[in-house]
């Protein structure tokens, strides 16, 4: 099982250059399963089935790719939220580092987007080869080609919007090495439609909100219409599936959900670009902790995966200790279906006004031909 990661080098002449392509082997164990049971299967798998195949899109006809985008100003973060804002490191800084900065800190953000969704594209591909039901196999299927697609679209903004790759965080690395390389079945759907799809939705959502930049409010929202339906078949499967596990099985998952959660919440920080400007490690860790945005992230996340981890069936004392530790118990009461057909409604409210607005210019253009033909006759 291979995954690709950008190796980047940082120089005088060339601020950033794309090395070399490498490749990351994970030694995945388990079993390829086949099931010869053609029954219909369950309702409402097949129903989220029969809606991946409805929902299936094209990212070079759906994207407005002429949109022009300023590498500098990509996502229009501003100053107040870098989290070197306010310090002597930003008062010391040209107004081109600044810019510099911005382009990084973009980068940094979308490529850890990019590297998650091959990583999803890999488990949602290992899902279709384990999962012991046909009904989830077909949906897999459907998600493989979402996160897909999702990866073509990220890596096209950042190669020829942005000019620049970030390579995969450590923390993102490990959590996605952790659940590739389990051989139980039922680890892809956790580690990646709970816990990594749960970090990217509260990530692309809170982009999505705050943006007013068009290209990347269309590339996140509609990517998150997707995610939408992928998050919804994690709670269908594991659901089902962990009625069945005694009590040890399940302080096990329970286990490894505390484990990525902390791991997520701590080390996400985006340091690494602070590094990048001659900031040492620690300060830099020390100035992201500081960052309230960071802070806001942080409540964020745990928005959609607090409520998923309860309706799931893991819940146990440890884990609730641990979101209490976190402050983010409370969240096991959020209306996931609520937030999860919000995000299917944005994308659609946006594909309405973008076609009404194409079909008034379409319209616009042929009476002023008429008119003009009338002029001339």
């Amino acid at each position: 099982m291979r995954l690709c990661v950008n190796k980047l080098v940082k120089t005088l002449d060339d601020p950033w250059r794309s090395l070399e392509a490498s490749v990351w082997d994970i030694q995945a164990t388990g079993s390829a399963r086949f099931s010869w049971d053609y029954d219909d299967g369950r309702d409402r798998l097949l129903a989220l089935y029969q809606k991946g195949k409805d929902k299936q899109w094209d990212a070079v006809t759906r994207i407005d790719w002429d949109l022009e985008v300023d590498p500098y100003d990509a996502l229009g973060i501003p100053d107040a939220n870098l989290a070197v804002y306010g310090t002597p490191h930003w008062d010391k800084m040209s107004e081109r580092n600044r810019r510099e900065l911005h382009k990084s800190y973009a980068s940094w953000q979308f490529s850890q987007f990019l590297h998650g969704e091959q990583g999803a594209m890999i488990c949602a591909a290992r899902i279709v080869e384990s999962a012991p039901d046909l009904d989830a196999k077909f949906y897999s299927a459907t998600q493989t080609m979402d996160e897909a697609r999702h990866a073509e679209i990220y890596a096209r903004f950042l190669r020829d919007k942005i000019g620049m790759t970030y390579p995969i965080n450590d923390s993102l690395q490990s959590l996605l090495g952790d659940t590739l390389s389990d051989s139980r079945w039922d680890m892809p759907y956790l580690g990646m439609q709970v816990l990594i799809e749960g970090l990217a939705l509260a990530a692309f959502g809170m982009l999505r909100d705050t943006t007013d930049k068009p290209l990347p409010k269309q590339i996140l929202a509609y990517v998150m219409q997707d995610e939408a339906r992928h998050v919804a078949f994690g709670r269908m499967a594991l659901r089902d599936y962990y009625k069945q596990l005694t009590d040890a099985e399940l302080r096990e998952r329970e286990e490894f959900v505390i484990e990525g959660c902390y791991l997520m919440r701590d080390r996400l920080r985006g340091a690494e670009v602070l590094e990048d400007f001659g900031i040492a490690r620690a300060e830099a860790e020390e100035l992201s902790e500081r960052s309230e945005y960071l802070q806001l992230f942080r409540r964020l996340l745990f928005s959609r995966i607090v409520p998923c981890v309860k309706d799931i069936g893991l819940w146990g004392e440890r884990l609730q200790r641990a979101y209490l530790d976190m402050g983010v118990f409370d969240m096991g009461d959020s209306n996931l279906d609520l937030l999860m057909s919000q995000d299917e409604e944005i994308a659609d409210k946006l594909d309405a006004e973008r076609f009404a607005a194409e079909e008034s210019a379409r319209v616009a253009e042929v009476a002023d031909a008429i008119a003009q033909g009338a002029a001339e006759a």
